[in-house]
């Protein structure tokens, strides 16, 4: 049947011609049952503007591929309907087997939907009530009684609902990562789930970068061997790279006859960029220094508070959540529009009520604008929204499309995006990320692979459950995508600290976990029947050990706040996010309610301090921000080689007739072009970073008495924590003093007194990518980075537990108990814990393999280190110099020192601030 007659038999009347529907759509029309037919063509009858027809391209594509059982990860953008293509493949077929089979449907679980966000998961699960109860009435219509039950299963539900849920299953069951281990070793529920034949992993981008999503990719191992056939695995992604890294992740894989890990069978839905973008960087002015800040904000604001006139409603992303309720804040302020009831703001710091609220209002339309950080990026849909405002720089590709995709949340709407830049430095990145964008390029996701804390909750999950034979253990890991190079050493680091096979780990309160045994016995009678005599097995230790796994498991990391104290007075001044200790070293200066401190150590909860003059070298808003990604970064680099190459052939004309052809306003352009042509004339080519030139200015502060070195590695700032960890490791033995660092996502500086002198270009060069490794652990001990992340996975790792026997442990209670375990887990060769707190340290937070790459580089020749002495900081060295805030709108006011460094460079350049050095005359 094709065409008007497979529609005819609807029985539904349309307002075109049937004959007109594409053959895909009628290929895919054929796959679902009459009634859900029906439904669908009722629904989605009327021709999206710019699909075409009846599905969007990811439904296209996703729901025959889906109905025949094929694991598929669908990456296309919000709002293009890919959830929906999950679900639609799934209740067709349940819908069937429901009519089909005399007594229905089994009281079991069917379906899993599992999302990172709770929120995601109400919002998904109201969205299912209109198909299912719309394609049950047409089923009831024709005299059939059908139930597809769904319900969600997480932290907030309650014991009577879940109780509900064992008596009367629902067939679709959304729950978050956390809550599906759980399920798994609940001596009851697990044996609901197998059944599950689809599990859909929804935004599963955001759960592969971290640690969530190497528990759910175990989880789901696990779930696949409690079934009694293999889950069909479907995975729903924004734009993401690598598309098959994200699909190798999502189904796992099995050991080839050679030991080689092979991903099981996939299809990829890549349709990332079927929706149309309109996105443009502005600046409220061609110069950001020379201009008033006073001047700078009334413009910026004066601008959103336009854009947002002139859109229905408009979401507006801050990189911080102080941002977002200063930027709300000062609109209602400035401006008599906005009120309570037509403005709203939205973060995770705010009220489970709260954010509702705001959620609700953007779904129904009935809000003008709404602030947020990051909160809003992933999670409901919001149908009236057509202009996401971006103020600063998301910092990465994938983070700028996720963010403005939540616009014209339809097929066929362009997706309308403003990202305005109130600094130099970003000013840059971000036109180099709109650039890209619109070339469709997208950084990479990195999976954390090996984690022992989280191999060591899920072996003990499976070592509760049962007796197992430990190569299955071991295979039931080893199958899962983050642990496909777990090696046979991996293995026996983990089992000895399962077992606590280490002498005084019982005398610090830590106890074993699991045994590991062979199945036999002196007497010759093997203990197991089931298991042939010899194996080697593992099973549970502890009778408390369920409720110990059921009250600690989880990967999300408590956190608290420490107070500081002054040295020798005891005098509180405040407190501090614990986040924020990450970044200082002894001798870093920080600024706390107006005053600037000194910082010392820290035990505990209580930070120590002195008093200082000095001038900060660590903003406010250091641990709050996201870091530049290093992907995006390397792209800037290449970006500043082609400015310099048309300055060189063209002047600043033809550098900004380039910068004309990306989607930047002409504020943006000159200030690009103005800042590098000062550039080159100050300090010369040999002072911009390139894909082939690492550049190093070297300042003398004789005011200061300091001799800083600004080294303008533009690979983000995980990257450069990571390469000014090493150096300053090298200058401090060198100079046998104090070495200070300040980390950006454009470099890093290294500052020591004016009588010690290192040649910081001869450390980068002599640097040994073997050596890198062991070389940061070395500059790890006794940070506080260190103790905070041992502590967070000691605490994964069922070291130290959260909760026990009624008692709860604070995240700084565990701190305490984690610093008296620390000096335990050093001394022992290899100790699970340790080696995961240094190996998390290491690749994930300090981009290990991006400071390696570019060492190698840097020791073969394809990078050059350039240096040159400065009176002053160059033009692109001016935000390391200050480390000032880029969003702007909360920083204070530093403008007078980037003045003072602009004018030392004019001056030096034989011109005066005021006269501009481009004119528009100059085209």
């Amino acid at each position: 049947m094709r065409g008007r007659e497979l529609l005819a038999a609807t029985g539904v009347e349309y307002e075109f011609d049937p004959a007109a529907v594409p053959i895909e759509d009628e290929g895919v029309l054929e796959r679902l049952e009459p009634s859900v037919r029906e439904w669908w063509v009722e629904q989605f009858g009327e021709y999206v503007p710019g699909n075409g027809g009846f599905f969007t391209p990811p439904q296209r594509e996703a729901i025959p591929l889906i109905a025949g059982g094929t694991n598929s990860l669908i990456c296309s953008p919000t709002g293009s309907g890919k959830t929906l293509a999950s679900f639609t493949a799934i209740i067709n077929d349940l819908y069937r087997r429901e009519r089909e089979l005399d007594d229905g449907l089994d009281n079991a679980v069917y379906c899993l939907y599992v999302s990172p966000l709770k929120s995601l998961a109400n919002d998904i699960h109201r969205n299912l009530e209109l198909p299912l109860a719309g394609i049950s009435g047409k089923l009831a219509d024709r005299g059939y009684e059908t139930e597809i039950r769904h319900a969600i299963r997480h932290g907030d539900t309650g014991d009577s609902e879940r109780q509900r849920m064992l008596e009367e299953t629902p067939h679709i069951l959304n729950t978050t990562p956390e809550t599906l281990a759980i399920l798994l070793n609940s001596p009851k529920f697990k044996e609901k789930l197998r059944s599950v034949e689809y599990v859909v992993v929804d935004e599963i981008h955001s759960l592969a970068e971290n640690k969530r999503g190497t528990h759910l990719a175990v989880s789901l191992e696990r779930l696949e061997r409690m079934c009694e056939g293999s889950p069909t695995r479907i995975g729903c992604s924004a734009t993401v790279e690598p598309l098959s890294t994200m699909a190798e992740f999502l189904v796992g894989g099995r050991r080839t006859d050679g030991g080689e890990w092979e991903p099981r069978e996939y299809e990829i839905v890549d349709t990332r960029f079927v929706r149309e973008f309109d996105l443009k960087l502005e600046c409220p002015t061609d110069d950001l220094i020379g201009t008033p800040r006073t001047v700078v904000n009334d413009r910026f604001y004066d601008r959103l508070h336009e854009l947002i006139q002139d859109h229905e409603n408009t979401l507006v992303f801050t990189n911080t959540r102080s941002g977002a309720e200063r930027v709300l804040g000062t609109l209602r302020e400035r401006f008599d529009d906005y009120d309570e009831g037509n403005s709203g703001c939205h973060h995770g710091s705010m009220s489970k009520e709260t954010r509702e609220t705001i959620e609700g209002k953007l779904k129904s339309g009935d809000v003008d604008v709404v602030t947020s950080s990051t909160s809003l990026e992933l999670g409901i849909d919001m149908p009236h929204l057509d202009l996401v405002v971006q103020v600063g720089s998301p910092k990465s590709v994938a983070a700028l499309l996720q963010r403005v995709g939540r616009a014209g949340h339809r097929l066929g709407q362009t997706v309308e995006g403003r990202v305005i830049a109130l600094d130099r430095d970003e000013l840059v990145e971000c036109a180099v990320m709109l650039e890209k964008a619109e070339e469709g390029f997208v950084d990479r996701v990195f999976v954390p692979e090996n984690a022992h804390d989280v191999a060591a909750q899920q072996v003990y999950g499976m070592a509760i459950n049962d007796v197992w034979r430990e190569a299955d253990v071991r295979e039931t890991l080893r199958s899962a995508y983050p642990y496909r190079g777990f090696d046979d050493d991996d293995w026996e680091v983990l089992m000895r600290y399962l077992t606590a096979d280490y002498e005084g780990m019982e005398d610090r309160n830590v106890y074993a976990k699991i045994w590991r045994d062979t199945n036999d016995a002196p007497d010759g009678e093997h203990h197991y029947p089931e298991y042939d005599v010899g194996e080697h097995l593992v099973g549970k230790r502890g009778r408390l050990a369920r409720v110990i796994y059921m009250t600690n498991i989880g990967t999300i990391p408590d956190s608290f706040t420490c107070d500081v104290f002054v040295r020798g007075t005891d005098e509180w001044v405040g407190q501090l996010d614990e986040n924020y200790l990450d970044t200082l070293e002894p001798g870093d200066v920080f600024q706390l309610g107006g005053s600037n401190y000194e910082y010392r150590y820290r035990r505990g909860s209580k930070v120590r301090v002195d008093r200082s003059s000095a001038r900060p070298t660590v903003p406010s808003w250091f641990s709050e921000r996201l870091p530049l990604s290093y992907d995006l970064g390397r792209e800037v680099l290449a970006f500043q080689r082609d400015v310099l190459d048309r300055l060189d052939d063209g002047g600043p004309p033809a550098a900004r007739e380039w910068l004309r052809t990306f989607p930047l306003d002409e504020n943006s352009v000159r200030a690009i072009t103005r800042m590098f042509d000062e550039q080159l004339r100050y300090a010369g080519e040999g002072s911009v970073s390139t894909p082939d030139q690492l550049a190093i200015e070297v300042e003398l502060d004789r005011e200061e008495y300091r001799r800083h070195y600004y080294v303008h590695s533009n690979y983000g700032r995980e990257f450069n924590d990571g390469l000014s960890r090493l150096v300053a490791a090298h200058c401090a033995r060198r100079a046998n003093t104090n070495v200070k660092v300040a980390v950006a996502d454009n470099g890093f500086t290294v500052s020591m007194p004016l009588n010690r002198k290192v040649d910081v270009p001869g450390v980068i060069e002599e640097l040994d990518p073997d050596d890198v490794l062991a070389d940061l652990r070395a500059a790890l001990d006794g940070t506080d980075l260190l103790k905070r992340y041992f502590r967070i996975n000691a605490t994964r790792a069922l070291m130290i537990l959260k909760r026990y026997k009624g008692y709860e442990k604070s995240a700084a209670q565990q701190q305490v108990s984690s610093e008296m375990l620390i000096s335990f887990a050093q001394e022992r060769e290899s100790f699970a814990v340790m080696e995961e707190t240094y190996r998390e340290i290491t690749e994930d937070k300090l981009n290990l393999q991006g400071v390696r790459e570019v060492v190698e580089r840097i020791g073969s020749g394809e990078i050059a280190v350039t240096s040159r002495e400065v009176d002053s900081p160059s033009p692109r060295a001016f935000g390391l110099a200050t480390l000032m805030a880029s969003d702007v709108v909360l920083a204070e006011d530093e403008s007078a020192v980037l003045q003072e460094f602009h004018e030392r460079v004019l001056s030096e350049l034989g011109e005066d601030a005021s006269s501009g050095v481009l004119a528009e005359s100059d085209d």
